[in-house]
């Protein structure tokens, strides 16, 4: 979408009727959501609601992922320093080397399958990222400096860095929208309320890169952390001082990263006290991160469990029931050619614990996680999740949010509630490093407006039982390989 004046005034024009309408409803209380959200919200939603629901007009995949990768510049409170890392085995198979790195997530992919899964094995390719921090006493819209190199920006964001916190971050954008250079009011407030600094990785986007190749690339950014490669700013960080974050696919990817770490600590030989992998030229350990910091994560790529449908009273996202017979216009991006079922995944691996973390049992020797989400179409996934960590023994710090939609925190940042789900990640991060991973398993439920708390039974959350997830996981593989070729709504944030 546009953000000139122009275009939002083109947008908003003909949505005039429908935007008075939703306002007088919520002024006289009729709005069934008006006792839960205020005015600003209720317009917000109810807006984007229009705007990606079966109403609206579809537009070709290229063209969404041109729209929302535009890079505004940076300005503001924030430092950014960007890079690129070459990787081994990148100039193809004459150049010598090998993408170990890659060949130990192609490996983990099997072992971790069924056997019955297709997926591409994607090329050795550079990695880009950005390192963002908070830039205190700039204007809203004050540009960068001019004249610094990227080492001179990264030297300057350093100088104001106040914890050890590390946040790798995955951006959201359902695996095929949005970028680091979207992300930067994300991550800069994030920078700001940790004291430390965040990476934000530009990992590679579906349909044109499906799976794995944005988990190779969580891969290369987690060790490029640990061992700076050649070119780097940075010294190495400890894993203790390491965070993995994202939001909805992000929060799948972050996923996906921690259950490949403990795949290769199962299954590491037994005279490793670590795993190791090849990394530019030398053998290298990997350790687990401190922990990890999910916002309303996606972690069913099927969009087969109930919330999906029953969860849209006070969300934005359009379940599978308002789009499946709408696809967007065919271009260079997509159908893919040969035809899959999903975007991101070849139909028969939807349910691969890699691609859909929910479908992974085992999380046992993870590290604390903490999870924050609405009332949204997700939830339920999300609770799941929670609950099999907790049963596991895995701390788990959980915050749900009466009638929040998907990553209010981003969306509605006027919110008591979006204030409140940056500092209790901010602080998250913050315990987890200082206290070297000695945090509590708790779980808390905040009302609408008042905020209030009210504590919850982590082991008692979902009432969906890993048999009866495993078959709706099941069912809606089977949905999506019927349909090869077109594409549902799913999460754009």
């Amino acid at each position: 979408m546009e953000s000139s004046p122009s275009a939002l005034f083109k947008l908003l024009v003909p949505k005039a009727p429908f935007l008075l309408k939703t306002a007088l409803l919520h002024t006289l209380s009729f709005s069934d959501t008006a006792s839960k959200w205020d005015l600003r919200t209720e317009l917000t939603v109810k807006m984007l609601r229009e705007m990606l629901g079966p109403n609206a007009r579809p537009t070709p995949i290229g063209k969404q992922q041109r729209m929302t990768i535009k890079d505004p510049g940076v300005k503001g409170n924030v430092w950014v320093s960007k890079v690129r890392f070459e990787v081994d085995g990148e100039g193809g198979e004459g150049d010598g080397q090998r993408d170990e790195v890659k060949d130990v997530v192609v490996k983990a992919v099997e072992e971790m399958g069924s056997g019955e899964e297709k997926f591409t094995v994607p090329e050795s390719k550079a990695l880009e990222a950005e390192w963002t921090g908070y830039r205190a006493g700039a204007a809203p819209n004050e540009p960068e400096p001019a004249g610094l190199i990227e080492a001179q920006k990264y030297e300057e964001l350093m100088k104001e860095v106040t914890n050890p916190v590390t946040l790798l971050y995955f951006h959201g954008g359902a695996m095929y929208l949005l970028d680091p250079a979207t992300y930067r009011p994300v991550t800069g407030k994030l920078a700001r309320l940790t004291g430390g600094r965040v990476f934000s990785v530009r990992y590679r986007l579906s349909p044109q890169n499906p799976f794995p190749a944005a988990l190779v690339d969580a891969l290369h950014a987690y060790l490029a952390l640990l061992y700076p490669p050649p070119g780097s700013y940075h010294t190495p960080i400890l894993a203790s001082e390491i965070v993995v974050g994202g939001d909805s696919a992000g929060g799948l990817l972050s996923t996906a990263l921690l259950q490949l770490l403990l795949h290769l600590h199962r299954t590491k030989p037994s005279d490793q006290t670590l795993p190791k992998i090849r990394f530019h030229g030398k053998d290298v350990e990997v350790p687990l991160p401190a922990g990890l910091a999910l916002t309303s994560p996606w972690l069913d790529v099927t969009r087969s469990l109930p919330s999906i449908e029953s969860g849209v009273k006070y969300d934005y996202l359009p379940p599978p029931s308002h789009t499946s017979r709408k696809s967007p216009p065919a271009d260079e991006c997509w159908p893919a050619n040969p035809p899959r079922a999903d975007m991101y995944a070849e139909g028969s691996a939807l349910c691969h614990p890699l691609v859909s973390t929910l479908a992974a049992k085992d999380w046992t020797g993870s590290p604390p996680i903490f999870i924050v989400t609405g009332e949204e179409m997700l939830s339920d996934e999300d609770a799941v999740f929670a609950q099999r960590l907790a049963k596991q023994g895995i701390r788990v710090n959980w915050w749900q949010f009466e009638a929040m939609p998907h990553c209010f925190g981003m969306m509605m940042e006027w919110l008591g509630e979006s204030r409140l789900c940056f500092d209790t990640y901010a602080n998250f991060c913050k315990n987890v490093v200082e206290m070297k991973g000695q945090v509590e398993t708790e779980g808390w439920f905040v009302e609408a407006k008042t905020l209030m708390k009210r504590k919850i039974e982590m082991k008692e959350m979902s009432k969906l039982a890993d048999e009866e997830v495993e078959r709706l996981m099941r069912e809606g593989r089977e949905r999506l390989e019927k349909k090869v070729g077109t594409v549902t709504a799913m999460p754009k944030i």
